[in-house]
């Protein structure tokens, strides 16, 4: 996209997509682990950061440390569990956000939601997208998060950066189609954190609706 998108027209984008009633979608592998199950989804939600940087917009992600229970090592967003207390998924993400990367909830412009992901680990994922300052001084939690990095949404929409690969879980016989996303920085996006990047993406319109999986 040539022009940049003001942080109004990505609202705007957002509630033109935000359908709560539509049927969830799913991170692949969860689509008959879980949606074809009885097992009652956990609430979560997830803080999608953006910041402009370079003239362009990139998205934030953390690394997990080796030490959190599920999802060693992997590249996400800043996010978890909902507190019983929270009413709105913004609560969550917000306090997820500040625990995990030391980011105020006063710093984060909340501009919208995304339609909500089920994960393989039984979870109904609210995403939430806001933007932050930049630069910006994290405070990382040394138990979950290892590393805080940033990747252009240009670069992950193009074609070329990202696969759709068969994906075949520890003690299972089942296969299943995933994203992933070519090596950055170091890092690799996948999983259920691509699966809502791609979302974004194509809710902005860097991306089209083809070939998209769990579906």
């Amino acid at each position: 996209m040539s022009v940049l998108l003001s942080e109004v027209e990505i609202t705007n984008r957002l509630q033109a997509a935000y359908q709560p009633g539509k049927s969830l979608k799913t991170d692949g592998v969860a689509e008959t682990t879980t949606l074809s199950s009885n097992l009652q989804l956990k609430c979560a939600a997830v803080l999608l950061p953006l910041v402009r940087k370079d003239s362009s917009w990139h998205m934030i992600f953390t690394r997990r440390t080796d030490s959190v229970e599920s999802h060693k090592g992997q590249v996400s967003f800043p996010g978890g569990g909902c507190n019983d207390s929270e009413t709105r998924a913004e609560q969550t993400a917000l306090r997820e956000a500040q625990e995990e990367i030391g980011l105020s909830p006063q710093d984060v412009q909340i501009l919208g939601r995304l339609n909500d992901v089920v994960t393989i680990t039984h979870f109904r994922v609210t995403p939430v997208v806001g933007v932050i300052p930049w630069p910006y001084e994290f405070q990382l939690s040394q138990h979950e998060v290892s590393r805080v990095f940033s990747i252009p949404l240009q670069w992950m929409a193009e074609p070329g950066n990202w696969d759709e690969i068969t994906f075949t879980p520890d003690g299972t016989r089942r296969s299943f189609r995933v994203i992933t996303y070519h090596v950055y920085d170091g890092e690799v996006l996948w999983g259920a954190s691509a699966r809502i990047t791609h979302d974004f993406l194509e809710i902005l319109g860097l991306i089209s609706g083809q070939g998209k999986i769990g579906e």
